[in-house]
C-alpha cells in the first residue's frame, strides 16, 4: 500500500473506492446543510472543513444548502450569519440552495408514495402515536388509520395542504415497518401542519416536510454523491436509504445518481456548550451580550474575540476525521490561535493595571522617540514609541522587597524597560491605606537599547513593558475567562448546565496603550507584550478604544486547575 493510500482518512478512502468502482470524478458533489435556526459554532467547523475540504481535494462542487423546514425557529438573520461565517473561514460554495426550493417536488413525491400505498394520513394525537411506537425491545402497534384507502389519504393530504385543518389535526406518515428494530423506521412522520410564515415562501405553505424526508431527498435532487454527517445520524441512514430508494423508482431518469450517507464523529470541546438551544438560552437570558459575544463558541463570537480563519482551519486539520466520539481539549484551540498570532500580530505595549513610575533623574519636560520592532517573526518593520520621565507600568511588576527569584522591579534592583533604558528602584509613595501610588526610580542614560554602547549591552534579568503617561491612550480592555467552570458543563444528568456558569468570565478594565494604537481599526490584532493577544472590538470608536483579550501568551488555566 502506498504512503498516499495509508494517509487517507476513512471518508477519503470511501471516495477513492467509489472512484475505483466506476464513479466518475465529475459526479462527485458535496454539501454543507445547516438549519438556519441559530448561529454556527465551533462544532460546525468540522463538518464545514470536511465537506469543503473534500471539495478542494477532488476539485468537486460543494453546495451550501439551508435545511429550512421549520418556520417556527428559522430566520433570515441566521441565513445571513451562516453565509458570512462560511465565507470568513475561506470557503466558497458552488450553489446556494434551500430545502424550501424543493417543497413542491417533495409534495409531489409524497403524493406518489400515497398512491403506491407507502404513506398515509394519521389523525391521532402525538401522544397516541408515541404510545404506539413501542420500545427498542418491543414492536410498535400500527395506527388505526394505517389502512386508510389511497383515495381518502389523497383527499386528506390535499386538504391539509390547502389549510383546511388546524395544527395537530393530521400528519402524513410513511408506511414502513412498525416492528423494525430501528425505531426510526416505525412509520415516521413526513409532514405536519404548521400555520406559520416561512422566511422565504411566506404563507404559500401550511404543511412542512420533516427533516428525515427533506434532507435525503434534497441530497437526491442536488445529486450529492456523498452525504456526510455526524454520528448521531447513523441510525437515520436506514430511513435515508428507504426514502431515496422509493423515490428513485420513478425519478431515476431525471436524477440518476443515488447519494450515500456516511457518518463521522462530531467535534466536542471541553468547557463548551454546543447545543444551539442552550446557546440561545444564554442569549435570551442575557448571560451573554448576543450570539457574537466573545465568550460564545459561535464562529461570530470567536471572530469577534480575535480568532483567525487560519487558526480555526488548522485546529480542524489537527483534530482530523474519525468514527469515534471524543472530547477535544479547548487548550488545543487556544494553542492554534497563539501559534497563528505569534507569526502575524504586531507587538505593542499596553498596561492593564497601571501604577505611575517616575524616573527622577530623567530631565523634566524632555521626551524622545524610541524605535521598536513590530514583529520579529516576520518582516513587519518598526514603529516609533514616545518615552518620557513619567510612565505607567503594571502594578504587579513592582515589589518593595523581593527574593532572588523575582526578576521584576524592586527597591534596589535593576530591570530594563522594553526598547528603552535600564532603571533601578529607589523608593515608592503610598496613600493612607498603604497602597502604592507612585514608584520612583533612576535610569542609566548610557543603557539605551540599540545604542551600541557597552552599557546598552549590559544584561539584567528582568524586562518590563510600559507606556509614557503623557502620550498614553486610554482604552477599555475586556478580559475573558471561560464561560463555564466545569470541563463538561453539559454532561451532568442531575445538574443543569447553567449551574456551571463562571461568574468571572468577563472583567472590564481601564487600561493605557501606546499611541500607535490610536488609529487601530475594528478587528486589528496585536500582541500586548508580556500579556497576551488582543484585538479591537466591534464596540470600539475613535473616542473610545475597546480591546478584547483573545488569549494569553501561555495556558494559565491548566496551572490554576491542577
Amino acid at each position: 500500500m502506498s504512503e498516499e493510500k495509508k494517509s487517507l482518512n476513512f471518508l477519503e478512502q470511501i471516495i477513492e473506492d467509489d472512484l475505483a468502482n466506476g464513479m466518475k470524478n465529475d459526479e462527485l458533489r458535496f454539501r454543507f446543510p445547516p438549519e438556519p435556526n441559530g448561529y454556527l459554532h465551533i462544532g460546525h467547523t468540522k463538518a464545514i472543513g470536511i465537506s469543503f475540504g473534500l471539495g478542494e481535494k477532488y476539485n468537486a462542487p460543494v453546495n451550501l444548502r439551508f435545511d429550512d423546514t421549520n418556520p417556527a425557529k428559522e430566520e433570515q438573520e441566521y441565513v445571513d450569519a451562516i453565509k458570512k461565517d462560511v465565507s470568513w473561514l475561506g470557503y466558497q460554495w458552488a450553489n446556494e440552495c434551500y430545502s424550501s426550493d424543493y417543497f413542491q417536488q417533495l409534495y409531489d413525491w409524497a403524493v406518489q408514495l400515497i398512491k403506491d400505498g407507502k404513506a398515509y394520513v394519521d389523525s391521532q394525537s402525538s401522544e397516541a402515536m408515541a404510545e404506539q411506537k413501542g420500545t427498542p425491545t418491543e414492536p410498535g402497534v400500527g395506527s388505526p388509520f394505517r389502512d386508510r384507502s389511497i383515495e381518502e389519504n389523497l383527499d386528506l393530504f390535499t386538504r391539509m395542504k390547502e389549510g383546511e385543518f388546524d395544527e395537530g389535526a393530521h400528519v402524513l406518515r410513511a408506511k414502513i415497518d412498525m416492528a423494525s428494530p430501528n425505531m426510526l423506521l416505525r412509520d415516521p412522520i413526513m409532514y405536519r401542519i404548521l400555520k406559520k410564515a416561512h422566511h422565504r415562501t411566506g404563507n404559500d405553505w401550511v404543511i412542512y416536510p420533516m427533516y428525515d424526508w427533506t434532507h435525503g431527498e434534497s441530497d437526491y435532487i442536488e445529486q450529492i454523491s456523498h452525504s456526510l454527517c455526524s454520528l448521531e445520524f447513523k441510525p437515520h441512514r436506514d430511513l435515508y436509504n428507504w426514502f431515496r430508494d422509493n423515490v428513485y423508482e420513478y425519478s431515476k431518469v431525471a436524477f440518476p445518481l443515488m447519494p450515500k450517507q456516511r457518518e463521522f464523529s462530531r467535534l466536542n470541546l471541553s468547557y463548551t456548550i454546543m447545543s444551539k438551544r442552550k446557546l440561545l438560552k444564554l442569549v435570551e437570558e442575557g448571560i451573554v451580550s448576543g450570539w457574537d459575544d466573545p465568550r460564545m463558541p459561535t464562529i461570530s463570537g470567536l471572530r469577534r474575540r480575535g480568532y483567525t480563519p487560519a487558526s480555526i482551519r488548522s485546529f480542524i486539520e489537527t483534530v482530523g476525521v474519525s468514527k469515534r466520539e471524543n472530547v477535544i481539549d479547548v487548550a488545543l484551540l487556544e494553542f492554534k490561535i497563539r501559534e497563528d498570532l505569534n507569526k502575524t500580530a504586531n507587538r505593542v505595549m499596553g498596561v492593564l493595571n497601571p501604577v505611575k513610575l517616575v524616573i527622577t533623574n530623567y530631565p523634566e519636560g524632555e521626551e524622545e522617540i524610541l524605535i521598536a520592532e513590530n514583529n520579529p517573526e516576520m518582516d513587519a518593520g518598526t514603529r516609533e514609541v514616545p518615552f518620557s520621565r513619567e510612565l505607567y507600568i503594571e502594578r504587579e511588576d513592582f515589589k518593595e522587597e523581593a527574593n532572588r527569584k523575582y526578576f521584576r522591579l524592586a527597591l534596589g534592583k535593576e530591570v530594563r524597560l522594553k526598547n528603552a533604558y535600564i532603571i533601578k528602584g529607589e523608593s515608592c509613595v503610598k496613600d493612607e491605606d498603604g497602597n502604592i501610588t507612585e514608584i520612583h526610580c533612576t535610569y542609566d542614560p548610557l543603557s539605551k537599547s540599540g545604542s551600541g554602547t557597552e552599557e546598552s549591552k549590559r544584561k539584567v534579568k528582568g524586562t518590563l513593558h510600559w507606556v509614557s503617561m503623557k502620550h498614553a491612550v486610554k482604552a477599555e480592555v475586556r478580559v475573558y475567562d471561560r464561560l463555564f467552570s466545569d470541563e463538561a458543563p453539559d454532561g451532568h444528568k442531575d445538574k443543569d448546565f447553567m449551574e456551571f456558569l463562571n461568574p468571572n468570565s468577563l472583567e472590564k478594565i481601564e487600561a493605557y496603550v501606546e499611541p500607535s494604537l490610536a488609529t487601530a481599526s475594528i478587528g486589528d490584532r496585536f500582541q500586548f507584550q508580556r500579556l497576551g493577544y488582543f484585538n479591537v472590538d466591534d464596540d470600539s470608536t475613535k473616542e473610545q478604544l475597546v480591546f478584547n483579550k483573545t488569549v494569553g501568551l501561555r495556558d494559565t488555566w491548566a496551572k490554576v486547575n491542577k
